[in-house]
């Protein structure tokens, strides 16, 4: 595992817990943690649980059964793409990379490799959004018109906030289209895919309202100001290939919002809506019925509930990342596919650079023209 912050904590928990809720997950040894810290790095791999400790990926990658890339956004090509020419199974943090280009080198190894590649976009593995692919493949909500996603944090409201490497775009790429559109875009073609085929066009306005923050030293004293080179913000409509409609945004300013990733899917015969702040629930408009229903998807016949608590009992962030190992792990025992695979977050890629574009040059464009 490359990585022993955020991510790697949310992963290591998750790995921790299969054992003891998922018995027919493959048995799982944490054998090596991989940083640069050598102090910190040790202190993570004793509270992880990994066996050992590695500052160097090269070292690690051909010695391990499946290799995790959890690393910054620039981090995420040269180990994963080594990892698979050995033919070790990879499973790596979202977006793929910072840019398109080096997002589609992935791709082919992972397609060259013939193992287990998976990008995790761990919401898709939330029991609601399970729920809401089977109500739409069912077709309970009619053809689906028009698809709405937000993602919205308030992180980067002070203006003094430090500055970090999701701030830089050569290291990040882009700022909340790639940290958190990519979420929104994914949930959207997982979604509704089947029906609404692929996002064919899009328009983009990507905004930065702070050009510089703040780096501290270690006695919280301003060092010096570095330059913001990502968005704070974006929008965006896109056009699905059945002519259905959407609306994404995302924005790490937004006063007031912690973690509000909320997703709407109307179709014409019902509409659904998610939220995360609300991981739990399900709002539900079908048939007569002259406003939503809250579904509260706990019942022991949703999806991954039955794992936990009695019905009722509520599950939190962290139990999609459970679920989603749990199938990552299991589709690299049994040599299975994985999804989301390379081939979807290149896609989700795609259509963020197109979104992009589209912001460069002030209008709407084609996809899958580059």
């Amino acid at each position: 595992m490359l990585g022993y912050r955020f991510m790697g904590r949310a992963h290591s928990n998750a790995i921790a817990r299969l054992p003891m809720f998922f018995p027919d997950a493959p048995e799982i040894e944490r054998h090596t943690l991989i940083g640069r810290d050598k102090e910190a790095l040790a202190e993570a791999a004793d509270q992880f649980g990994f066996a050992q400790t590695a500052t160097d990926w090269e070292a690690v990658v051909e010695e391990v059964d499946v290799f995790y890339n959890l690393g910054p956004n620039h981090l995420h090509a040269e180990p994963s793409i080594a990892a698979l020419e050995a033919g070790t199974p990879v499973l790596c943090e979202k977006p793929l990379a910072p840019t398109l280009e080096t997002a589609e080198r992935m791709r082919d190894a992972a397609s060259e490799a013939g193992v287990p590649a998976g990008c995790a976009f761990n919401y898709r593995f939330l029991p609601a959004i399970q729920y809401a692919k089977q109500l739409i493949a069912n077709g309970d909500l009619g053809t689906i018109q028009h698809v709405r996603g937000r993602y919205l944090q308030d992180w980067l409201v002070d203006p003094e906030a430090p500055w970090a490497w999701r701030m830089d775009s050569e290291l990040a790429g882009s700022g909340a289209l790639g940290d958190l559109g990519a979420h929104t875009v994914d949930l959207a073609r997982f979604l509704g895919g089947d029906q609404t085929g692929d996002i064919e066009r899009v328009s983009g306005h990507l905004e930065t309202f702070v050009d510089e923050r703040p780096v501290y030293d270690d006695e919280e004293a301003i060092e010096e100001y570095r330059p913001v080179t990502v968005d704070d913000a974006y929008t965006a409509q896109a056009e699905f290939a059945n002519g259905a409609v959407g609306s994404f945004e995302a924005s790490r300013v937004a006063t007031g919002h912690k973690n509000d990733h909320t997703i709407e899917i109307h179709g014409t015969e019902g509409s659904l809506k998610f939220s995360l702040e609300r991981l739990n629930e399900l709002k539900l408009l079908t048939g007569d019925n002259r406003g939503y229903e809250t579904i509260l998807v706990t019942d022991e016949t949703d999806p991954y509930v039955d794992h936990w608590w009695p019905p009722g009992h509520t599950i939190g962030w962290e139990h999609s990342f459970v679920h989603e190992n749990y199938e990552f792990l299991s589709a690299v025992a049994d040599g299975t596919e994985f999804s989301p695979s390379f081939d979807d977050a290149y896609d989700v890629q795609v259509i963020l650079d197109a979104i992009e574009r589209a912001d460069d040059i002030g209008q709407w464009v084609d996809v899958r023209e580059q």
